[in-house]
């Protein structure tokens, strides 16, 4: 599971990450917030733990953004603000939690896994492409209408990396990182996903020729 880390305070960034990597997550740590905001562009994550106050773009117009593109990723927010309104905004923006600095990092890994576990629990477990197609997040099932489509795993796999990146085109390496682990020739990423696309309707994952593939919704 990969976390990405906005944190521009060094020192609590540095602990942080070497926190999450030793209990077993892949933690990807910024400072900059258009530099974050562009990884999530670029891979896959299950969720984000943002600061409010950090240069080029605050966690709370970065979470704005990735909401108004549809991006639907967990986040957790930390902050040194205590006023009610700086806590209103960040749950307006979307965000699941809200930790307050300073923290125990056990806290943290509490608050981790909760958001996890709410976020899949909620609505948007539900995913709707039209043509009555629906996918269910949390039990990896695929409907056209009231009949079940089955997917082998990497499709399966493959069609999940799609919709954490709605509206995004995906690129062979970025699927190649989150399905396989480690290099596989191009053609067979294609194969699988063109083996994907003929059990679904028609456009519902396009092809960017030297791109990638996208679903748009």
């Amino acid at each position: 599971m990969r976390i990405l880390l906005l944190e521009d305070e060094y020192s609590l960034r540095i602990s942080i990450e070497e926190f999450l990597t030793d209990i077993g997550y892949e933690v990807d740590g910024f400072m900059d917030g258009l530099e974050a905001y562009d990884a999530i562009y670029e891979r896959v994550y299950d969720i984000l733990i943002l600061d409010v106050n950090v240069p080029s773009l605050s966690g709370f117009e970065l979470l704005k953004k990735l909401r108004e593109d549809d991006k639907k990723i967990p986040a957790i927010f930390l902050t040194s603000m205590s006023n009610i309104d700086a806590v209103k905004k960040g749950y307006e923006t979307g965000c699941c939690d809200y930790i307050r600095k300073p923290f125990d990092l056990e806290e943290l890994e509490l608050r981790i896994d909760q958001a996890l576990a709410s976020f899949l629990q909620d609505d948007s477990s539900l995913v709707h492409f039209g043509y009555e197609l629906s996918y269910d997040m949390k039990r990896g099932k695929l409907t056209l209408g009231q009949e079940e489509i089955l997917l082998r795993k990497t499709e399966q796999e493959l069609l999940e990396v799609l919709i954490k990146n709605k509206n995004a085109v995906v690129s062979t390496q970025m699927f190649q990182d989150e399905v396989w682990g480690e290099y596989v020739e191009p053609a067979t990423i294609r194969v699988q996903l063109n083996n994907l696309r003929k059990k679904l309707p028609d456009d519902v994952i396009q092809n960017r020729r030297g791109l990638g593939y996208i679903i748009e919704r």
